[in-house]
């Protein structure tokens, strides 16, 4: 069985892939290859469009799925951190 975990970060997503009885890194991926876009449309700000960090999750999903070659229903869990300070609004 193995463990999946999604780092997204402002600078990109990372996904790595455990073997979960040694917690050694089966596979991982990191996606976009260079830091994403952050937005700044008045000092201060900070912005980045979450369509990119779910379209790059895809990508990292993919890449690591395909490098090892494993079935999902062998994963035993999904761990997920997150930008340290941000904030997604998800309605007005």
């Amino acid at each position: 069985m193995y463990l999946l975990g999604i780092d997204l970060g402002s600078s990109s997503v990372k996904v790595a892939l455990l073997k979960a009885e040694s917690q050694v890194v089966f596979a991982e991926a990191s996606y976009p290859k260079i830091e994403m876009k952050i937005d700044s449309p008045q000092h201060g700000w900070a912005e980045q469009d979450p369509a990119s960090w779910w379209e790059n999750l895809h990508l990292a999903i993919r890449e690591v799925m395909q490098e090892s070659s494993i079935k999902a229903t062998e994963i035993l869990a999904i761990g997920i951190a997150y930008q340290m300070h941000g904030l997604v609004l998800v309605d007005k």
